[in-house]
């Protein structure tokens, strides 16, 4: 069995994502809850639209940032609750 892994991911609205893995499942991802409830200084900048759609897909899992300021568990990202 291969690890999951993320393969492609999309933006749709608002801190939606459209994440796809690599055993072809997709799953809707709303990052708007984390934001919530996580008000650490680091994050702040992903709180802007236009930041947070500059992800990138990076060892098979979704980074923002030159060093991967913000990532996320990739089985978080499949049952698509971040926490």
């Amino acid at each position: 069995m291969k690890a999951i892994s993320v393969s492609n991911a999309n933006y749709i609205d608002g801190y939606k994502l459209e994440v796809e893995f690599n055993d072809n499942k997709k799953s809707i991802v709303d990052f708007e809850p984390f934001f919530t409830s996580h008000s650490h200084p680091q994050y702040n900048k992903y709180k802007k639209p236009e930041n947070f759609k500059r992800f990138k897909i990076e060892n098979g899992n979704i980074v923002w940032g030159k060093d991967w300021d913000m990532i996320f568990p990739v089985y978080d990202l499949y049952t698509g609750k971040i926490n």
